[in-house]
């Protein structure tokens, strides 16, 4: 009798083992359905990638690249890879490209993308580029060597737009089923997409939002991803938040209003670069948000920024000082709205007091301004490009067809010498994610990357 109950017992085990076995990664397998709510600070008044005048850069990037393509797309090492267009060359001299581009993709509206309607939208975002159609083939002539122009037409901007009077339509994953400038955006899922359909059948994007609204609102429930300030990372992370962030992409920075003008100008600029405490910023004010440096680029992206010293030197700040006379106090300005900018701002005044500067933080014009600078592409050499231009800094061409490493630092460490920059920092940027959002990952630079994304059931699955 004990034998038959024994042989019974392992019986039954051995179902419940093989239902385990059949039902357990179900619980786990994406599927398809649900609406993915998002908060946002951006408030764009135009959905068009090529429009100008957004504060948040990378909220509106991100906007984009639900609604839109490029013909080229970087992966997370920066190198270009195909999208709308499926190959392309240049001539030896970096000037004329062809791409290729892709068959049998439709925009939103129905309209078959062609290489005359990928020549139209170039153009109207670049005119200064000579653009036109040859075939299947689009053709750009540049009047210098452009090495890197693939990884620029992956720039947000570029994005393929049929424009037609005041409508706008893209090939990107997502369709517009509702927009209320600067408020609220809809999105449902294209069943036609020629990347292949997404988990999410839409999604309900709030605009506007302070960091401290999205945080309510999800703790509330009432949105299922929220971006988080640099400096609430480490909190959102201990109250419990799934917090997912970007390698340290944005940058902090002191930017001068005008040229230096003298060598003793020089001087006392170098003076207050050497007496700001770096590692203090970034561990007390931002909570260990990003990384203190004094390079332009972050080191993940180009390997050198070490280089650069970032400690606090004051004895060699008093010796450049020594026989000079500041003539005015500084005024430093700051962002109003950024909360943290003003206490950055008094600590900055404060090292630079130590070292023998007088600087005053104010809200309105100043000699130098207290900015945050979002890297706009993963490849570095764009990257650094559209950086300089951001901050006023000269134009930056690179010689000739050189693409290397030691141009990109050749040029990097000429815009530094001007001084008309100070780095400071390198911030993270941050997603706090209900425990229903499946598979949701911040890429290196911050970008959304929503192919894999699925919701769950709240309690019953796990990552």
């Amino acid at each position: 009798m004990r034998r038959i109950a024994l042989r019974l017992l392992a019986a039954s085990s051995l179902v419940v083992a093989l239902l385990s076995a059949t039902t357990a990664p179900a619980a786990t397998r994406p599927r398809y359905g649900g609406t993915l709510r998002v908060a946002m600070r951006a408030a764009p008044s135009s959905l068009d990638p090529g429009a100008s005048g957004s504060s948040d850069w990378l909220g509106s990037r991100n906007l984009s690249r639900l609604m839109f393509d490029t013909l080229v797309t970087l992966d997370n090492s920066g190198k270009p890879q195909p999208s709308l267009a499926t190959f392309w060359q240049s001539e030896p001299s970096n000037q004329r490209w062809q791409f290729s581009i892709r068959r049998g993709i439709a925009f939103q509206d129905g309209t078959a993308l062609t290489s005359d309607v990928v020549a139209a939208s170039l153009r109207a975002i670049n005119p200064t580029w000579k653009v036109f159609s040859a075939g299947e083939a689009v053709i750009i002539e540049r009047g210098s060597a452009v090495p890197n122009l693939p990884a620029e037409l992956a720039l947000p901007r570029n994005s393929i737009v049929r424009r037609d009077g005041g409508k706008i339509s893209g090939t990107g994953p997502f369709a517009v089923a509702r927009w209320d400038p600067g408020k609220k955006l809809v999105l449902t899922a294209r069943e036609d997409y020629w990347g292949g359909r997404g988990f999410v059948d839409s999604m309900e994007i709030e605009m506007g939002k302070t960091f401290r609204d999205q945080m309510i609102a999800l703790d509330l429930g009432k949105t299922d991803v929220v971006e988080v300030a640099p400096e609430q990372v480490h909190r959102a992370s201990v109250e419990s938040s799934r917090v997912e962030h970007s390698e340290p992409e944005e940058l902090m920075a002191l930017v001068f209003a005008r040229d230096r003008q003298s060598g003793d100008d020089g001087r006392i600029r170098e003076a207050l670069a050497l007496s700001i405490d770096r590692g203090s910023l970034n561990n007390v004010v931002m909570q260990s948000g990003g990384e203190p440096s004094s390079a332009l680029l972050p080191n993940w992206m180009t390997g050198y920024a070490f280089v650069f010293p970032v400690n606090v030197d004051l004895a060699r700040a008093r010796q450049n000082l020594a026989g000079l006379r500041q003539t005015a106090p500084w005024t430093l300005g700051y962002e109003a709205a950024d909360p943290g900018a003003r206490l950055l701002a008094e600590r900055i005044a404060l090292n630079a007091h130590d070292a023998g500067l007088s600087l005053q933080p104010t809200s309105g014009a100043a000699d130098l301004r207290l900015v945050r600078v979002p890297l706009v592409s993963l490849n570095a050499h764009v990257a650094l490009v559209e950086l300089a231009e951001s901050l006023g800094l000269s134009p930056l061409k690179f010689n000739g067809n050189s693409n290397s490493e030691d141009d990109l630092y050749a040029a990097e460490n000429t815009l530094l010498q001007s001084q008309r920059v100070i780095p400071l920092l390198h911030l993270r940027t941050a997603s706090a994610v209900q425990t229903t959002v499946k598979d949701w990952h911040e890429a290196r630079d911050g970008s959304w990357s929503l192919a894999e994304v699925w919701l769950g059931t709240l309690g019953t699955e796990k990552q």
